[in-house]
């Protein structure tokens, strides 16, 4: 910023005034807009959550409120109709907002509520994928990936990398609530840098699959909150280009799949029990992330987390305190699963 022309004080003519105020468009305005949220949410009983910065969490007495925020978009529930109504007015004081009434769409994903629960859905966004794709007419897919197929960096590059990586990174918002297609995401998530007409393909397989099931979604049911398992799994050097693993977990909370991954571990495993190992210390750390919400959400777990793994090599390691020949190249980092089994 300068001193306008015709305006310049010929003593100080390098100060400019300082704003008390974020102007929007600015790179440091949602920060600002997110403390002065923040701020004034805490001061009506709010604490933010640790496990997730955008959640803000009420507990008076017998009275509990949740509030996650995205940007300007807001979901807010309550315990009571008389605390919801509280805290909506509390809000109207500080912000100019808007009351929308129950939820029904959110960033994408539609709520259609029922006697069993709350249904999660994002069909419109996943008709807007294919027709993207302009594939609008094309046949369905019964999987979303081959069975046994491995993608590999070698091939001809295809012609609109932009558009392969604009559809991947679309795919990536759907796993929200089609946990179906994850897998198969995530695997043409790998060559977003590179993309060639393997990886085109894959990513078209998904889409036809899409076309087929666009009515699927995520049934949410209200249980109780007593068990948390989780499952690994680990495919020794099963890229064919890098020979790096594969490692992938599910968790479920009362029988219900509540997260999923699969991801590429970023240096070889010299050993199959490494690369298990490695993968129950990716599942270990989820766990301890939900354990943690759920207490911060006043619903703790009582019983310890049980992670299955189909390694016995593993198994030994997490509770076998000795650095041995075939364990002295394992991160420190990853021996914090045997820490918690102690406990």
């Amino acid at each position: 910023m300068h001193q306008p022309p015709g305006f310049r004080d010929p003593r100080y003519s390098d100060h400019v005034c300082l704003l008390q105020k974020s102007l929007y468009g600015l790179k440091q305005a949602p920060r600002a807009w997110f403390q002065h949220f923040a701020g004034y949410a805490q001061r009506i009983g709010f604490h933010q959550s640790r496990c997730d910065t955008s959640l803000f969490i009420y507990r008076q007495g017998s009275n509990i409120a949740y509030l996650l925020l995205y940007v300007d978009d807001i979901i807010l529930t309550a315990s009571s109709t008389g605390l919801l109504q509280q805290i909506i007015s509390s809000l109207h004081k500080e912000f100019a907002m808007t009351d929308m009434g129950s939820l029904h769409y959110f960033l994408g994903v539609q709520a259609i509520r029922s006697s069993t629960g709350l249904f999660l859905s994002q069909r419109q966004y996943a008709t807007e994928i294919i027709e993207r794709a302009d594939m609008s007419t094309c046949h369905p897919c019964r999987t979303p990936v081959e069975s046994g197929a491995k993608l590999t960096s070698h091939g001809s590059p295809v012609k609109d990398p932009t558009l392969y990586q604009s559809l991947a990174g679309a795919l990536q918002y759907l796993t929200f609530t089609r946990h179906d297609i994850s897998y198969a995401v995530q695997q043409i998530c790998l060559f977003m840098h590179d993309p060639r007409e393997q990886h085109m393909l894959a990513l078209k397989r998904i889409i036809r699959y899409l076309q087929g099931t666009t009515d699927l979604g995520l049934q949410l049911y209200a249980s109780t909150t007593d068990s948390l398992v989780a499952y690994s799994d680990a495919d020794w050097a099963g890229c064919p280009t890098t020979r790096r693993s594969t490692s992938g977990y599910c968790v479920f909370l009362d029988n219900s799949l509540l997260s999923w991954s699969s991801k590429r571990q970023l240096t070889p495993s010299r050993s199959s029990a490494e690369a298990e190992y490695r993968g129950v210390a990716n599942a270990v750390a989820e766990t301890c992330w939900i354990r943690n919400l759920l207490r911060e959400l006043h619903c703790p777990l009582s019983s310890a987390t049980l992670v299955y793994c189909d390694n016995v090599s593993s198994v030994y390691l997490s509770t076998n305190p000795v650095q041995h020949q075939r364990t002295k190249h394992i991160e420190i980092d990853i021996h914090f699963v045997r820490d918690l089994v102690a406990q």
